[in-house]
């Protein structure tokens, strides 16, 4: 997993956290799938929290539960696609190929898994770019998440802009 010690390097370790694979059962189980392996050694690693000021990530037993953020994710977004078929390109879990549901960033983007292969570790990313229209990166989780620190950009208090700090803030 290069793209996890990458994360490390620009992250930080944080503090030891007590997680166990069990935390994963009950969400796999939901998915009916096992989830990408770095996602869940990142979020075991980190837990639930924010990456870069930014991106927004959930440990099933994080403070705001994973699997309950999905099951409302995926309802809401089929429910959208139902009434805007031609703004949502792919169906959502628990429909056969669906999206599946990871995170969001500030900017109002959700992530998503798409499992377009048997292999979880060779699923590719999406982002539903506030509900209409989608990106799609082909790379595991770790590699999205180091790209999407080095496009990221703030403004500081002189209003000059450059690139965002790698950084995690457990929440």
């Amino acid at each position: 997993m290069a793209g996890l010690e990458a994360l490390k390097q620009l992250l930080g370790m944080p503090l030891p956290r007590r997680w166990s694979p069990a935390d994963w059962t009950e969400v796999e189980s939901y998915v009916g799938s096992p989830l990408p392996s770095d996602f869940k050694a990142f979020l075991d690693i980190y837990g639930t929290g924010v990456i870069a000021e930014e991106l927004v990530v959930f440990h099933p037993n994080g403070s705001s539960p994973l699997l309950e953020r999905m099951r409302r994710i995926h309802e809401s977004f089929a429910n959208s696609r139902e009434r805007r078929p031609d703004d949502f390109p792919h169906p959502f879990h628990p429909e056969p190929g669906g999206l599946i549901s990871w995170g969001y960033d500030y900017g109002g983007d959700e992530h998503f898994f798409l499992p377009c292969n048997p292999d979880p570790d060779r699923w590719t990313i999406v982002t539903m770019a506030h509900e209409e229209g989608c990106a799609t990166f082909d790379g595991s989780f770790t590699e999205f998440i180091v790209a999407f620190m080095e496009r990221l950009e703030f403004m500081d208090e002189d209003g000059n802009i450059g690139p965002a700090v790698p950084s995690f803030e457990s929440c």
